[in-house]
């Protein structure tokens, strides 16, 4: 499949907000492919490219969205889709942040967005993984996981901010109200989001956890997010707890952050264990591929107060063998199509080249 982009639209200075294929390939001229390959887990062999808008299959936004509407913009890109359009090209975009932005719809434009509510997605929004580097690699040098026993009670971890305070939780749907009015007035264009305390969820979903019999815990609770660590995250003390938290539990707890989704999920899978996932209306990534409830722990919003129970049948469920290859089979999930170079490759396979 080749790919093309319109070079003119690239601002280094806003490179966060680079569509994320683009990245391993919008280098210096002295970023050699093994490079790329180390750190970003593809090569130049895995895409191609052509400076052709009429040679390639599809077309991509180098921008995200929101970078166009931020700088003014939006109608250079509204005019690349409707060209794209007329040579009868796809046009991949990338829609950025926690919450996203209202963005217009066009038949031949696909986006690509981290969070969101699934119910309200169109035909032509794609969930996206957050990109995380191999952190089995980083934390534990090592490329094979770490195989844990099967114990009649699972042991569940969660290392992470969670927080009971009522005062707490009113005050974070507050500034969801105040965010969602400027939203709905045209003062904002950031996607309005559920009123929700989601520290406050994650604490009330911890707690029916420690309180069951039927499973064992292994919580870390930070009251800020990081526990408050603004610098050197990755070599600091609480980021090697949040992973051996992972890697020392057979199940961890994921629910949505500030956006309808969550980085620990992805994580959790990369170390080989069972997300807890629950479901806040979130989508997944290739969800129409991947069966995600053979490979999570699936449970329902509305069933949150079940959860110790929804893990228990889900684990009890599972022999020795099962427990065991479930934990591969979730790295190998992983690896395959959460990647930066597995998702984008499924993504080309299972939608561009069938629809």
């Amino acid at each position: 499949m080749k790919l093309y982009y319109p070079k003119s639209h690239y601002d280094n200075a806003q490179r966060g907000l680079l569509f994320p294929l683009l990245k391993p390939f919008i280098k210096g001229d002295n970023f050699t492919d093994q490079q790329r390959i180390a750190v970003y887990g593809v090569s130049k062999q895995d895409f191609e490219f052509t400076d052709t808008l009429e040679e390639a299959d599809a077309a991509i936004l180098p921008m995200a969205w929101n970078y166009y509407v931020k700088t003014a913009t939006e109608q250079r890109a509204i005019d690349f889709v409707k060209h794209c359009s007329k040579v009868k090209k796809k046009v991949l975009a990338y829609n950025a942040g926690d919450f996203g932005i209202k963005t217009p719809r066009f038949k031949n434009l696909i986006f690509f967005r981290l969070g969101g509510y699934r119910s309200q997605f169109s035909a032509h929004e794609h969930t996206l993984p957050p990109f995380i580097i191999d952190p089995l690699k980083k934390y534990f040098d090592s490329d094979r996981i770490l195989k844990r026993s099967y114990q009649n009670q699972p042991i569940i971890g969660f290392c992470g901010q969670a927080n009971a305070s009522k005062l707490h939780a009113y005050k974070e749907m507050v500034t969801t109200v105040g965010r969602n009015l400027k939203s709905r007035v045209g003062h904002s264009k950031e996607e309005p989001q559920n009123i929700i305390s989601t520290s406050f969820l994650r604490a009330s979903v911890l707690k029916k956890l420690q309180q069951s019999a039927m499973v064992k815990t292994n919580f870390i609770l930070r009251k800020k997010y990081r526990a408050g660590v603004k610098h050197n995250k990755d070599i600091h003390k609480t980021t090697l707890e949040f992973y051996n938290n992972i890697n020392q539990s057979d199940y961890i707890v994921c629910v949505r952050g500030a956006g309808n989704f969550s980085v620990r999920f992805y994580e959790t899978l990369a170390l080989g264990r069972i997300p807890v996932f629950i479901n806040t209306d979130c989508s997944l990534p290739s969800d129409e591929v991947i069966p995600w409830k053979e490979h999570v722990v699936w449970v329902e919003y509305r069933e949150r107060h079940r959860v110790a129970q929804k893990v228990t049948e889900f684990h009890q469920a599972l022999s020795e063998t099962d427990f065991i290859a479930l934990q591969q089979a979730n790295r190998n999930l992983w690896k395959a199509n959460l990647t930066l170079g597995g998702f984008f490759k499924t993504f080309f396979q299972h939608y561009l080249t069938t629809k």
